[in-house]
């Protein structure tokens, strides 16, 4: 392979990658505009790219007529660094008619979090959560964890 560098500048090494089939790519689009609090940085026909610096990723939605949410991945999430940023996504999130489902103290991953759960319109659930406790000796289930968000 001829060495390249890449025709897409970002601030960090590395980024991850993650595409998700939806049925609306444009009420898609409004939905992860407010989770990540940023615009879309490249709309075609049945496509939509997010290069977001913070969390550094490369999302990108891709319009089906019949998407599936896959078993796996259980769900996807942003860990932030305090519970007021936690607080502060919820209300973004449900001043554009986004339900969160919170939840307090719940031991996941082997640390205690508080988060809150949206679901985006195809049903991928995602979580915003901060690190409360860094290790502990239980862990849920996180497809139990990953119920969508309530209508």
């Amino acid at each position: 392979m001829e060495p390249k560098t890449s025709a897409v500048d970002f601030p960090t090494r590395n980024r991850v990658h993650v595409a998700l089939a939806c049925r609306d790519v444009a009420l898609s689009r409004a939905f992860y505009e407010r989770l990540l609090g940023t615009p879309a940085t490249k709309v075609r026909p049945g496509y939509v790219k997010f290069e977001v610096h913070e969390p550094p990723i490369n999302l990108t939605l891709n319009e089906t007529e019949a998407p599936q949410v896959p078993r796996l991945p259980a769900h996807f999430g942003i860990q932030v660094k305090s519970t007021d940023e936690v607080v502060a996504r919820r209300r973004v999130m449900e001043a554009f008619g986004y339900p969160g489902r919170s939840e307090e103290g719940v031991g996941c991953c082997y640390a205690v979090q508080d988060k809150v759960w949206f679901s985006d319109p195809d049903g991928h659930p995602w979580e915003v959560f901060v690190v409360t406790q860094a290790d502990t000796s239980t862990t849920a289930d996180p497809l139990a964890l990953a119920m969508p968000a309530p209508a």
